[in-house]
Order: C-alpha cells, then structure tokens, then sequence
C-alpha cells in the first residue's frame, strides 16, 4: 500500500514540476495523471497493490472534496456576486464532463467486444 501511494505522490510531483518548468497553464495533478496513466499504458495493466489502494481512497473520495468546499465558502461574497458565470462554468463543466465519460464508455464497451471475439 505505502509503495501504491508513493507512486501517486511521485506521479503528481512530477507533474508539478513539469507544470512549473514548462509554464503550462494546467494543473500539476492532472499532468501527473496523465503521466500515471501513460505508465500504466506502458506497463499493459494496472498492479494489483495500486489497484487496491485506488479502490479503498476512492470509496472515501469525500474527504478529497473538503478543501475545495473550504475555500468555495472563503469565497462566498464574490460568489454571491458573479453568480452567473460560476453556475455556468458549473454546468458547462459538468456536461461536458458527462459527455465525455459516455463516449469513453462507449468506445471502451466497442474495444473490449473486439478483442474478446
């Protein structure tokens, strides 16, 4: 589990390294997960101990969301004021959030129906 969770660690800290070098406008976890992601692609399947500590932090993903939920509520009085573009981004953020996981999904059913015959 310690060796799950320090190559998470390492593969985010890559990445904000990477972000911070290259002046990237994204964020450094998320280039971090496309490096994970990009490991395991190589590595041709995901290790049994990772896959079990992602399970176990994902069941409690909660918890990753009371940071964020913090400084939305540190924020409250500007929120307040630009309503509008906030619940837009939101929206927005969600739909195409929504849309893409469906077209993953789907092309994802279409791949393993191919290599299963």
């Amino acid at each position: 589990m310690i060796y799950a969770i320090a190559a998470l660690f390492v593969c985010q800290l890559m990445g904000e390294c990477i972000v911070q070098s290259i002046g990237l406008p994204l964020p450094g976890p998320l280039v971090g997960m496309v490096l994970l992601f990009s490991g395991l692609i190589l590595y041709g399947r995901v290790p049994e101990k990772l896959n079990s500590t992602v399970g176990k932090m994902l069941r409690h993903m909660m918890l990753f969301f009371i940071p964020l939920v913090a400084g939305v509520m540190m924020h409250a009085e500007r929120m307040a004021a630009e309503w509008f573009p906030f619940m837009a981004a939101c929206i927005v953020g969600a739909a195409v959030t929504l849309i893409v996981t469906s077209l993953t999904f789907a092309w994802m059913l279409k791949f393993k129906r191919g290599t299963e015959q």
